[in-house]
């Protein structure tokens, strides 16, 4: 049960019901970060997010992009979760390493980046803006982390929830679906 009286939906839902004028403002910034055009594509922005969310150790965060990121990046939850506990031992792009490490980075604290980790990820091909889109998806979900278990929201417990809601919310995207559904 949430700290505070709050619609009866899980994680951010019941909370941008119950304030949908931050909502708009938050849901706008993930429409850009996660959906808009870039050369990251949507699952790898999904995985940072997700990656990020495990890291502040947000169930409802990390499964809910987890299951986006699964959806976008056509992998089961094991791939997802293998990312979570060692990215450095999966299949993913050593670009995609080198930013999850700039991501983890972040998630420590913004002094955290090394100009090294950021040499690293241009030499390997990363643009300034993915950096930078990197960087501000780590910043921004420690904030949704934080506003989800900091108000004691619920999150369902079964890990199939979120992978169907997954398809939906990459279908639907961020702004502008009814929260009730």
């Amino acid at each position: 049960m949430a700290h505070i009286k709050v619609p009866d939906l899980p994680g951010i839902r019941g909370l941008m019901a119950f304030r949908p004028e931050t909502a708009k403002v938050l849901n706008e910034l993930t429409e850009v970060l996660l959906r808009s055009e870039n050369s990251l594509s949507r699952g790898e922005r999904e995985l940072i997010a997700t990656y990020v969310s495990s890291l502040n150790d947000c169930f409802f965060c990390q499964n809910a992009h987890g299951g986006i990121a699964q959806h976008y990046l056509q992998c089961d939850m094991d791939f997802i979760d293998s990312v979570k506990r060692d990215f450095q031992s999966t299949e993913i792009s050593d670009k995609m390493k080198t930013l999850l490490s700039i991501a983890a980075a972040v998630q420590k604290g913004g002094k955290n980046v090394t100009p090294e980790q950021v040499e690293k990820a241009k030499g390997l091909g990363a643009t300034d803006i993915e950096i930078h889109d990197t960087v501000l998806i780590a910043a921004a979900f420690c904030m949704f982390s934080r506003y989800v278990d900091g108000l004691g929201t619920t999150a369902p417990s079964d890990r199939q929830f979120y992978i169907n809601r997954g398809k939906v919310r990459a279908e639907e995207g961020y702004v502008g679906f009814d929260l009730y559904k």
